[in-house]
């Protein structure tokens, strides 16, 4: 199962680390190359933890770290 934020529906994305070499030209060189560019996923902080639904059930699902602290959620 992937990690998929149950209240904001975070999930991973996809990016890249873009690696630079050379003095910019602002600092005074010639300018920057791109030496290599590589593949990543950025993964959301997503935790499993026991949630109060608003109807009163207890129910354990995947939410994301900065909804559980903005207060999205309430812990059991």
């Amino acid at each position: 199962m992937s990690r998929i934020c149950a209240i904001t529906g975070k999930r991973p994305m996809k990016g890249g680390r873009i690696i630079r070499k050379g003095l910019t030209k602002k600092s005074g060189g010639i300018g920057t190359s791109l030496v290599k560019n590589t593949r990543r996923k950025f993964r959301p902080n997503v935790q499993r933890i026991r949630v109060k639904l608003p109807s009163g059930e207890v129910k354990r699902m995947w939410v994301s770290v900065k909804a559980i602290k903005a207060g999205m959620v309430t812990k059991a």
